[in-house]
C-alpha cells in the first residue's frame, strides 16, 4: 500500500494540472465564503432599524459554531473543479496507455484501481483541509461571543469530506466508463449542472412530498450538507426536515460510494487493457 501511495504521489506532484486546480481551489473556497461574508456584514451593519431587525433574523452564520455548516455549504459549490482533475487523471491513463504499462511492470488490476482510489482520497483530503482552514479562520475572526463553542458543528468537516469523496468517485466512474477526457468532462458537467437539477425539480413538481429526486447520484451526498440556517428562516419546517434527512443521507452516501467503487473495479476487471 505504501508503494502505491508513493507512486501515485509522485504522479500527482509532477502533474501541472494538479497544482493548477489545487491553486484554484485555494482561491475559490475562501473567495466564495468571503463574498458572502461581506454581503452579510453590509446587511447587518446598516444603522437603520431594518438593518438591526435583519441582523436578528439572520443570526451569526459566520461565527462559531455555525460557520462550520455555512462554509461547508458554500465551499461545496466548487466540487466540480476537483472533479475535472479526477476525470483527467483517469482518462490520461488510457490516453497515454500508462495503465497498461503499470500492469506490464507487475501491478495487478486491483493494485492499479487501489492506486486510483488513493488519488481520489488525496485530493479529497486536500480539499477538506482547505475548507476546514477557511471555516476556522472565518469563525476565529468573526466570533464575538467568548463562550461560543468552536467544536459543536465540527463534524461538518467529516461530512464535507464524505460529500466530496462521493462526488469525486462518481466523476471517476464516468471517466473510467468514457475514457476520453473531453467527452467525459462534458458528460459529467452536463449531468451535474443541467440534467440532475432538472430531474430534481421535475420529480418534486410531479411527485410533491415524495421527493424521489433526493436519491439521484449527486443529490444523495448534497443532502448531507443542508443550506445554512439563515437561508431557511422563513421556512423553519422545511429546514427541520432538511436537518432530519442528514443522518439517513449519510448512510445512503456511504452505500453509494461502495457501489461506485465496486462497479469501477468490476468494469476495469472486465475490460481489455
Amino acid at each position: 500500500m505504501m508503494n502505491l501511495l508513493k507512486t501515485e504521489w509522485l504522479k500527482l506532484k509532477r502533474y501541472p494540472a494538479f497544482w493548477l486546480l489545487v491553486g484554484i481551489c485555494l482561491v475559490s473556497y475562501p473567495g466564495i465564503n468571503y463574498i458572502f461574508l461581506q454581503g452579510f456584514l453590509e446587511l447587518v451593519e446598516r444603522q437603520s432599524g431594518a438593518g438591526q431587525v435583519l441582523a436578528l433574523f439572520i443570526g451569526e452564520p459566520f461565527s462559531f459554531p455555525e460557520v462550520w455548516r455555512t462554509s461547508a455549504f458554500f465551499s461545496s459549490v466548487f466540487v466540480f473543479l476537483p472533479s475535472v482533475l479526477v476525470i483527467m487523471l483517469i482518462t490520461n491513463e488510457f490516453t497515454y496507455k500508462t495503465h497498461r504499462q503499470n500492469i506490464i511492470d507487475g501491478w495487478s488490476r486491483q493494485q492499479f484501481m487501489l492506486a486510483k482510489m488513493i488519488d481520489v482520497i488525496i485530493i479529497t483530503m486536500i480539499l477538506t483541509l482547505i475548507y476546514a482552514l477557511t471555516a476556522f479562520v472565518m469563525g476565529y475572526t468573526q466570533t464575538t461571543d467568548p463562550a461560543a463553542s468552536k467544536t459543536a458543528l465540527l463534524y461538518y468537516v467529516l461530512l464535507f469530506g464524505l460529500q466530496t469523496f462521493s462526488q469525486l468517485s462518481i466523476a471517476f466512474l464516468i471517466g473510467l466508463l468514457v475514457r476520453k477526457s473531453f467527452i467525459a468532462l462534458a458528460v459529467f458537467l452536463f449531468y451535474s449542472f443541467i440534467v440532475e437539477n432538472l430531474l430534481v425539480g421535475l420529480l418534486k413538481y410531479k411527485l410533491g412530498e415524495t421527493d424521489l429526486g433526493r436519491f439521484l447520484p449527486l443529490e444523495i451526498s448534497d443532502r448531507i450538507i443542508p443550506p445554512p440556517a439563515f437561508m431557511n428562516r422563513i421556512n423553519e419546517e422545511g429546514y427541520k426536515h432538511a436537518l432530519a434527512l442528514v443522518h439517513p443521507h449519510i448512510v445512503y452516501t456511504v452505500i453509494l460510494v461502495i457501489i461506485t467503487w465496486l462497479l469501477s473495479f468490476y468494469l476495469f476487471y472486465q475490460r481489455d487493457l
